[in-house]
Protein backbone atom coordinates (compact mmCIF):
# COMPACT_ATOMS: atom_id res chain seq x y z
CA UNK A 1 0.00 0.00 0.00
CA UNK A 2 1.14 3.58 -0.62
CA UNK A 3 1.14 6.48 1.85
CA UNK A 4 -2.53 7.23 1.16
CA UNK A 5 -3.62 3.66 1.76
CA UNK A 6 -4.16 2.96 -1.94
CA UNK A 7 -3.42 -0.42 -3.47
CA UNK A 8 -0.20 -0.34 -5.47
CA UNK A 9 0.58 -2.35 -8.60
CA UNK A 10 2.30 -5.01 -6.51
CA UNK A 11 -0.80 -5.35 -4.34
CA UNK A 12 -3.05 -5.73 -7.40
CA UNK A 13 -0.89 -8.38 -9.06
CA UNK A 14 -2.11 -11.94 -8.73
CA UNK A 15 -0.63 -15.34 -9.53
CA UNK A 16 2.80 -14.09 -8.38
CA UNK A 17 2.77 -11.39 -11.03
CA UNK A 18 1.85 -13.74 -13.89
CA UNK A 19 -1.43 -14.31 -15.67
CA UNK A 20 -3.24 -17.60 -14.96
CA UNK A 21 -1.97 -19.29 -18.13
CA UNK A 22 0.42 -22.14 -18.81
CA UNK A 23 3.96 -20.68 -19.10
CA UNK A 24 4.76 -23.24 -21.82
CA UNK A 25 1.87 -21.93 -23.93
CA UNK A 26 3.15 -18.37 -23.55
CA UNK A 27 6.68 -19.44 -24.44
CA UNK A 28 5.33 -21.02 -27.65
CA UNK A 29 3.74 -17.68 -28.58
CA UNK A 30 7.07 -15.90 -28.02
CA UNK A 31 9.16 -18.15 -30.24
CA UNK A 32 10.68 -16.45 -33.33
CA UNK A 33 8.26 -15.46 -36.06
CA UNK A 34 7.63 -18.39 -38.36
CA UNK A 35 7.96 -20.85 -35.50
CA UNK A 36 5.51 -19.28 -33.06
CA UNK A 37 1.80 -19.91 -32.47
CA UNK A 38 -1.09 -17.79 -31.27
CA UNK A 39 -2.05 -17.39 -27.64
CA UNK A 40 -3.98 -20.28 -26.08
CA UNK A 41 -7.79 -20.18 -26.23
CA UNK A 42 -7.99 -19.47 -22.49
CA UNK A 43 -6.41 -16.05 -23.11
CA UNK A 44 -9.60 -15.10 -24.96
CA UNK A 45 -12.27 -17.06 -23.09
CA UNK A 46 -11.28 -17.28 -19.42
CA UNK A 47 -12.94 -14.85 -17.03
CA UNK A 48 -10.00 -15.47 -14.69
CA UNK A 49 -7.57 -14.21 -17.33
CA UNK A 50 -9.92 -11.29 -18.05
CA UNK A 51 -9.91 -10.31 -14.37
CA UNK A 52 -6.10 -10.39 -14.37
CA UNK A 53 -5.98 -8.21 -17.50
CA UNK A 54 -8.38 -5.71 -16.01
CA UNK A 55 -6.25 -5.31 -12.89
CA UNK A 56 -2.97 -5.15 -14.79
CA UNK A 57 -3.17 -4.24 -18.49
CA UNK A 58 -6.17 -1.95 -18.11
CA UNK A 59 -4.94 0.00 -15.11
CA UNK A 60 -1.81 1.62 -16.58
CA UNK A 61 -1.56 4.23 -19.38
CA UNK A 62 -5.02 3.68 -20.74
CA UNK A 63 -6.60 6.06 -23.24
CA UNK A 64 -9.85 7.43 -21.77
CA UNK A 65 -10.87 10.06 -24.32
CA UNK A 66 -10.06 13.52 -25.64
CA UNK A 67 -8.83 16.52 -23.73
CA UNK A 68 -11.58 18.53 -25.43
CA UNK A 69 -14.06 16.70 -23.17
CA UNK A 70 -12.59 18.61 -20.20
CA UNK A 71 -11.16 21.59 -22.04
CA UNK A 72 -12.18 24.51 -19.80
CA UNK A 73 -11.24 25.31 -16.19
CA UNK A 74 -13.73 23.73 -13.80
CA UNK A 75 -14.82 21.00 -16.20
CA UNK A 76 -15.07 17.59 -14.49
CA UNK A 77 -15.77 14.15 -15.90
CA UNK A 78 -15.89 10.65 -14.36
CA UNK A 79 -14.70 7.58 -16.29
CA UNK A 80 -14.55 3.87 -15.56
CA UNK A 81 -10.94 2.68 -15.78
CA UNK A 82 -10.22 -0.98 -15.17
CA UNK A 83 -12.07 -1.88 -12.00
CA UNK A 84 -12.16 1.64 -10.58
CA UNK A 85 -13.65 5.06 -11.28
CA UNK A 86 -11.58 8.15 -12.07
CA UNK A 87 -12.44 11.85 -11.89
CA UNK A 88 -10.82 14.10 -14.51
CA UNK A 89 -10.63 17.80 -13.63
CA UNK A 90 -9.30 20.83 -15.54
CA UNK A 91 -7.78 23.29 -13.07
CA UNK A 92 -7.83 27.08 -13.15
CA UNK A 93 -4.19 26.85 -14.23
CA UNK A 94 -5.21 24.84 -17.30
CA UNK A 95 -3.62 21.65 -16.01
CA UNK A 96 -5.53 18.39 -16.28
CA UNK A 97 -5.60 16.35 -13.08
CA UNK A 98 -6.98 12.92 -12.25
CA UNK A 99 -8.32 11.72 -8.90
CA UNK A 100 -10.00 8.63 -7.57
CA UNK A 101 -13.71 9.34 -7.97
CA UNK A 102 -14.27 8.82 -4.24
CA UNK A 103 -15.00 11.35 -1.51
CA UNK A 104 -12.65 11.12 1.49
CA UNK A 105 -15.58 11.34 3.92
CA UNK A 106 -17.79 8.27 3.35
CA UNK A 107 -16.52 7.08 -0.07
CA UNK A 108 -19.45 8.37 -2.10
CA UNK A 109 -18.69 8.87 -5.81
CA UNK A 110 -18.09 12.50 -6.74
CA UNK A 111 -19.78 11.95 -10.12
CA UNK A 112 -21.48 8.90 -11.61
CA UNK A 113 -19.36 7.17 -14.26
CA UNK A 114 -19.88 8.96 -17.57
CA UNK A 115 -21.19 12.01 -15.73
CA UNK A 116 -19.79 15.51 -16.14
CA UNK A 117 -20.18 18.98 -14.69
CA UNK A 118 -18.50 22.38 -14.59
CA UNK A 119 -17.95 24.20 -11.31
CA UNK A 120 -15.40 26.23 -9.38
CA UNK A 121 -15.00 23.39 -6.89
CA UNK A 122 -15.31 19.61 -6.67
CA UNK A 123 -18.27 18.82 -4.43
CA UNK A 124 -19.50 15.46 -3.17
CA UNK A 125 -23.30 15.27 -3.57
CA UNK A 126 -23.72 13.17 -0.40
CA UNK A 127 -22.57 15.44 2.48
CA UNK A 128 -21.22 18.38 0.44
CA UNK A 129 -17.55 17.96 1.26
CA UNK A 130 -15.86 20.32 -1.20
CA UNK A 131 -12.40 20.31 -2.73
CA UNK A 132 -10.41 22.80 -4.76
CA UNK A 133 -9.77 21.89 -8.39
CA UNK A 134 -6.33 20.66 -7.33
CA UNK A 135 -7.96 18.11 -4.98
CA UNK A 136 -7.36 19.92 -1.68
CA UNK A 137 -10.27 19.73 0.81
CA UNK A 138 -11.49 23.20 1.83
CA UNK A 139 -14.99 22.64 3.21
CA UNK A 140 -16.33 19.90 5.48
CA UNK A 141 -19.59 20.90 7.16
CA UNK A 142 -19.62 20.32 10.90
CA UNK A 143 -15.92 19.53 11.26
CA UNK A 144 -14.62 23.02 12.03
CA UNK A 145 -14.44 22.42 15.79
CA UNK A 146 -13.66 18.70 15.76
CA UNK A 147 -10.49 18.12 17.77
CA UNK A 148 -7.64 16.69 15.73
CA UNK A 149 -9.39 17.09 12.38
CA UNK A 150 -7.30 18.78 9.70
CA UNK A 151 -8.53 19.32 6.16
CA UNK A 152 -5.01 19.02 4.81
CA UNK A 153 -5.10 15.31 5.73
CA UNK A 154 -8.04 14.58 3.40
CA UNK A 155 -7.20 15.53 -0.18
CA UNK A 156 -8.63 13.50 -3.03
CA UNK A 157 -6.39 10.59 -4.05
CA UNK A 158 -4.47 11.75 -7.11
CA UNK A 159 -3.53 9.61 -10.13
CA UNK A 160 -1.04 9.92 -12.96
CA UNK A 161 -2.46 11.52 -16.09
CA UNK A 162 -0.93 12.57 -19.41
CA UNK A 163 -2.18 14.43 -22.47
CA UNK A 164 -0.72 13.59 -25.84
CA UNK A 165 -2.04 14.37 -29.31
CA UNK A 166 -5.21 15.74 -27.74
CA UNK A 167 -5.94 12.39 -26.03
CA UNK A 168 -6.01 11.67 -22.30
CA UNK A 169 -4.12 8.74 -20.77
CA UNK A 170 -4.35 7.46 -17.20
CA UNK A 171 -2.05 5.33 -15.06
CA UNK A 172 -4.34 4.36 -12.20
CA UNK A 173 -1.82 2.15 -10.39
CA UNK A 174 1.03 4.66 -10.72
CA UNK A 175 3.34 1.88 -11.90
CA UNK A 176 3.22 2.39 -15.66
CA UNK A 177 6.52 4.24 -15.69
CA UNK A 178 7.18 7.35 -17.73
CA UNK A 179 4.42 7.98 -20.29
CA UNK A 180 6.92 9.08 -22.92
CA UNK A 181 8.70 5.75 -22.55
CA UNK A 182 5.34 4.02 -23.06
CA UNK A 183 4.87 5.81 -26.41
CA UNK A 184 8.58 5.97 -27.31
CA UNK A 185 9.03 6.30 -31.06
CA UNK A 186 5.34 6.92 -31.70
CA UNK A 187 5.42 10.70 -31.55
CA UNK A 188 7.68 10.78 -34.61
CA UNK A 189 5.09 8.83 -36.59
CA UNK A 190 2.08 10.86 -35.47
CA UNK A 191 3.29 14.44 -35.02
CA UNK A 192 2.96 15.50 -38.69
CA UNK A 193 -0.80 14.86 -38.46
CA UNK A 194 -1.05 17.29 -35.51
CA UNK A 195 -3.93 15.37 -33.89
CA UNK A 196 -4.02 17.82 -30.99
CA UNK A 197 -5.54 20.48 -33.30
CA UNK A 198 -7.98 18.18 -35.06
CA UNK A 199 -11.64 18.34 -34.11
CA UNK A 200 -13.98 15.44 -33.37
CA UNK A 201 -16.84 15.44 -35.87
CA UNK A 202 -18.46 12.06 -35.38
CA UNK A 203 -18.23 8.84 -33.41
CA UNK A 204 -19.91 5.44 -33.37
CA UNK A 205 -20.19 3.09 -30.42
CA UNK A 206 -20.30 -0.67 -30.78
CA UNK A 207 -20.57 -3.58 -28.38
CA UNK A 208 -18.64 -6.45 -29.98
CA UNK A 209 -19.12 -10.01 -28.73
CA UNK A 210 -15.41 -10.65 -28.94
CA UNK A 211 -12.33 -10.48 -26.76
CA UNK A 212 -10.43 -7.18 -27.03
CA UNK A 213 -7.28 -8.94 -28.26
CA UNK A 214 -9.09 -10.44 -31.27
CA UNK A 215 -10.06 -6.91 -32.34
CA UNK A 216 -6.43 -5.81 -32.01
CA UNK A 217 -5.19 -8.83 -33.96
CA UNK A 218 -7.68 -8.29 -36.75
CA UNK A 219 -6.57 -4.66 -37.01
CA UNK A 220 -2.93 -5.65 -37.40
CA UNK A 221 -3.28 -7.64 -40.64
CA UNK A 222 -4.88 -7.40 -44.06
CA UNK A 223 -4.51 -11.08 -44.92
CA UNK A 224 -8.28 -11.22 -44.43
CA UNK A 225 -9.06 -8.15 -46.55
CA UNK A 226 -9.67 -9.85 -49.95
CA UNK A 227 -12.14 -12.19 -48.23
CA UNK A 228 -14.33 -9.73 -46.34
CA UNK A 229 -13.45 -6.14 -47.40
CA UNK A 230 -14.22 -5.59 -51.11
CA UNK A 231 -14.77 -1.87 -50.53
CA UNK A 232 -11.43 -1.46 -48.78
CA UNK A 233 -9.61 -3.44 -51.43
CA UNK A 234 -11.08 -1.14 -54.10
CA UNK A 235 -9.13 1.83 -52.68
CA UNK A 236 -6.08 0.20 -51.07
CA UNK A 237 -3.82 -2.69 -52.06
CA UNK A 238 -4.08 -5.29 -49.28
CA UNK A 239 -0.56 -6.60 -50.00
CA UNK A 240 1.11 -3.17 -50.02
CA UNK A 241 3.01 -1.41 -47.28
CA UNK A 242 5.31 -2.52 -44.51
CA UNK A 243 5.29 -2.90 -40.76
CA UNK A 244 7.17 -0.28 -38.78
CA UNK A 245 10.62 -1.42 -37.73
CA UNK A 246 11.83 -1.25 -34.16
CA UNK A 247 9.26 0.74 -32.16
CA UNK A 248 10.71 1.36 -28.71
CA UNK A 249 7.40 1.87 -26.93
CA UNK A 250 4.39 -0.33 -26.26
CA UNK A 251 2.91 -0.15 -29.74
CA UNK A 252 2.93 -1.93 -33.09
CA UNK A 253 1.81 -0.91 -36.56
CA UNK A 254 2.37 -0.50 -40.25
CA UNK A 255 1.04 1.22 -43.34
CA UNK A 256 -0.74 0.48 -46.60
CA UNK A 257 -0.70 2.33 -49.90
CA UNK A 258 -3.68 4.00 -51.49
CA UNK A 259 -4.48 2.92 -55.02
CA UNK A 260 -3.63 5.42 -57.74
CA UNK A 261 -7.15 6.81 -58.12
CA UNK A 262 -7.84 7.10 -54.38
CA UNK A 263 -7.24 10.24 -52.34
CA UNK A 264 -8.29 8.62 -49.05
CA UNK A 265 -10.21 5.71 -47.58
CA UNK A 266 -13.81 6.19 -48.70
CA UNK A 267 -16.26 4.20 -50.78
CA UNK A 268 -15.06 5.77 -54.05
CA UNK A 269 -11.64 7.01 -52.89
CA UNK A 270 -12.64 10.68 -53.00
CA UNK A 271 -12.46 13.09 -50.07
CA UNK A 272 -14.99 15.62 -48.84
CA UNK A 273 -12.40 17.05 -46.47
CA UNK A 274 -9.09 18.87 -46.77
CA UNK A 275 -5.65 17.34 -46.67
CA UNK A 276 -3.89 17.70 -43.35
CA UNK A 277 -1.19 20.38 -43.90
CA UNK A 278 2.49 19.56 -43.62
CA UNK A 279 2.37 15.90 -44.64
CA UNK A 280 5.15 14.33 -46.67
CA UNK A 281 4.52 12.93 -50.15
CA UNK A 282 4.63 9.44 -48.65
CA UNK A 283 2.07 10.33 -45.97
CA UNK A 284 -0.28 11.73 -48.61
CA UNK A 285 -0.42 8.33 -50.32
CA UNK A 286 -0.54 5.95 -47.36
CA UNK A 287 -2.64 5.04 -44.35
CA UNK A 288 -0.89 4.26 -41.05
CA UNK A 289 -2.44 1.66 -38.70
CA UNK A 290 -1.06 1.86 -35.18
CA UNK A 291 -2.03 -0.14 -32.10
CA UNK A 292 -1.05 1.54 -28.82
CA UNK A 293 -1.25 -0.98 -26.00
CA UNK A 294 -3.66 -1.82 -24.59
CA UNK A 295 -6.80 -0.11 -25.87
CA UNK A 296 -6.17 2.41 -28.64
CA UNK A 297 -5.99 2.01 -32.42
CA UNK A 298 -4.87 5.06 -34.41
CA UNK A 299 -5.49 5.24 -38.17
CA UNK A 300 -3.72 8.13 -39.90
CA UNK A 301 -5.23 9.24 -43.22
CA UNK A 302 -4.14 12.14 -45.46
CA UNK A 303 -7.31 14.06 -44.56
CA UNK A 304 -8.50 12.70 -41.22
CA UNK A 305 -7.48 10.68 -38.19
CA UNK A 306 -9.65 7.83 -36.95
CA UNK A 307 -9.33 6.10 -33.60
CA UNK A 308 -10.81 3.01 -32.00
CA UNK A 309 -10.91 3.07 -28.20
CA UNK A 310 -11.73 -0.19 -26.46
CA UNK A 311 -13.10 -1.00 -23.01
CA UNK A 312 -13.31 -4.74 -22.28
CA UNK A 313 -16.61 -5.62 -20.60
CA UNK A 314 -16.03 -9.37 -20.24
CA UNK A 315 -13.75 -12.03 -21.69
CA UNK A 316 -15.98 -12.20 -24.76
CA UNK A 317 -17.42 -8.68 -24.90
CA UNK A 318 -15.81 -5.33 -25.77
CA UNK A 319 -17.16 -1.80 -26.01
CA UNK A 320 -15.59 0.07 -28.94
CA UNK A 321 -15.76 3.78 -29.72
CA UNK A 322 -14.76 4.76 -33.25
CA UNK A 323 -14.08 8.49 -33.67
CA UNK A 324 -13.26 10.68 -36.68
CA UNK A 325 -11.15 13.85 -36.38
CA UNK A 326 -10.75 16.49 -39.10
CA UNK A 327 -8.93 19.79 -39.50
CA UNK A 328 -10.81 22.94 -38.40
CA UNK A 329 -10.36 24.29 -41.93
CA UNK A 330 -12.12 21.28 -43.47
CA UNK A 331 -15.02 21.56 -41.05
CA UNK A 332 -15.41 25.26 -41.92
CA UNK A 333 -15.72 24.47 -45.65
CA UNK A 334 -19.27 24.91 -47.04
CA UNK A 335 -20.85 21.52 -47.60
CA UNK A 336 -18.39 19.58 -45.46
CA UNK A 337 -19.80 16.15 -44.59
CA UNK A 338 -17.93 13.58 -42.49
CA UNK A 339 -19.91 10.64 -43.88
CA UNK A 340 -17.46 9.99 -46.73
CA UNK A 341 -15.13 8.68 -43.99
CA UNK A 342 -17.52 7.53 -41.26
CA UNK A 343 -19.82 5.56 -43.59
CA UNK A 344 -16.87 3.76 -45.18
CA UNK A 345 -15.38 2.77 -41.84
CA UNK A 346 -18.71 1.90 -40.23
CA UNK A 347 -19.20 -0.63 -43.02
CA UNK A 348 -15.62 -1.89 -42.63
CA UNK A 349 -15.92 -2.02 -38.84
CA UNK A 350 -19.05 -4.15 -39.05
CA UNK A 351 -17.35 -6.53 -41.48
CA UNK A 352 -14.40 -6.80 -39.10
CA UNK A 353 -16.50 -7.18 -35.97
CA UNK A 354 -18.60 -9.92 -37.55
CA UNK A 355 -15.37 -11.82 -38.23
CA UNK A 356 -14.08 -11.15 -34.70
CA UNK A 357 -17.29 -12.48 -33.18
CA UNK A 358 -17.01 -15.62 -35.28
CA UNK A 359 -13.43 -16.15 -34.05
CA UNK A 360 -14.66 -15.75 -30.47
CA UNK A 361 -17.35 -18.37 -31.00
CA UNK A 362 -14.77 -20.70 -32.51
CA UNK A 363 -12.47 -20.25 -29.52
CA UNK A 364 -15.38 -21.05 -27.19
CA UNK A 365 -16.54 -24.08 -29.20
CA UNK A 366 -14.41 -26.65 -27.44
CA UNK A 367 -12.81 -27.56 -30.78
CA UNK A 368 -10.39 -24.68 -31.22
CA UNK A 369 -6.71 -25.25 -31.97
CA UNK A 370 -3.78 -22.91 -31.38
CA UNK A 371 -3.55 -20.83 -34.54
CA UNK A 372 -0.50 -20.41 -36.74
CA UNK A 373 0.56 -17.19 -38.45
CA UNK A 374 1.02 -16.56 -42.16
CA UNK A 375 3.95 -14.51 -43.48
CA UNK A 376 1.48 -11.60 -43.84
CA UNK A 377 0.69 -11.60 -40.12
CA UNK A 378 3.97 -10.45 -38.62
CA UNK A 379 2.36 -7.44 -36.95
CA UNK A 380 -0.08 -9.82 -35.26
CA UNK A 381 2.97 -11.72 -34.01
CA UNK A 382 4.41 -8.57 -32.49
CA UNK A 383 1.13 -7.78 -30.78
CA UNK A 384 0.66 -11.24 -29.26
CA UNK A 385 4.28 -11.45 -28.13
CA UNK A 386 3.78 -8.11 -26.39
CA UNK A 387 0.72 -9.57 -24.65
CA UNK A 388 2.58 -12.79 -23.79
CA UNK A 389 5.46 -10.84 -22.27
CA UNK A 390 3.00 -8.87 -20.17
CA UNK A 391 1.33 -12.08 -19.03
CA UNK A 392 4.78 -13.40 -18.06
CA UNK A 393 5.75 -10.35 -16.01
CA UNK A 394 8.23 -9.06 -18.60
CA UNK A 395 8.44 -5.54 -20.11
CA UNK A 396 5.95 -5.14 -22.95
CA UNK A 397 8.49 -3.75 -25.40
CA UNK A 398 11.44 -6.02 -24.59
CA UNK A 399 11.81 -7.29 -28.16
CA UNK A 400 10.93 -4.64 -30.76
CA UNK A 401 10.27 -5.35 -34.44
CA UNK A 402 13.40 -5.90 -36.46
CA UNK A 403 12.15 -6.71 -39.96
CA UNK A 404 9.65 -5.21 -42.39
CA UNK A 405 6.74 -7.40 -43.38
CA UNK A 406 4.43 -7.59 -46.36
CA UNK A 407 0.83 -6.47 -46.08
CA UNK A 408 0.03 -3.98 -43.38
CA UNK A 409 -3.35 -3.80 -41.76
CA UNK A 410 -7.05 -2.99 -41.93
Amino acid sequence: MDQHGRATYADAMTFDGHAPLNPADLAASMRPFGDSVMLPAEAYTSEEVFAWERENFFSTWLCVGRGADVAEPGMQRAEQVGSTSVLLVRGEDGELRAFANVCRHRNHEILPCGGSTKARAITCPYHAWSYKLDGELFSAAGYRDVTGFSMKNYPLHDMKVAEWGGWIFLDVTGTGGDFHEHIAGLDERVRDYAPERLVLQHKHEYVVNSNWKIINENYQECYHCPSIHPELCAVSDSESGENFVGPRGAWVGGYQDLKEHAMTMSLDGSSNGLQIPGLTDHQKRTIDYIGLFPNMLISLHPDYVMTHRMVPLAAGETWVECAWLFTPEAIAEPGFDHTFASDFWDLTNRQDFTACESVQRGLESGYSTVGVLSPQEEAVYHFITMVARGYSGQPLNAHPMTTPAQGANS
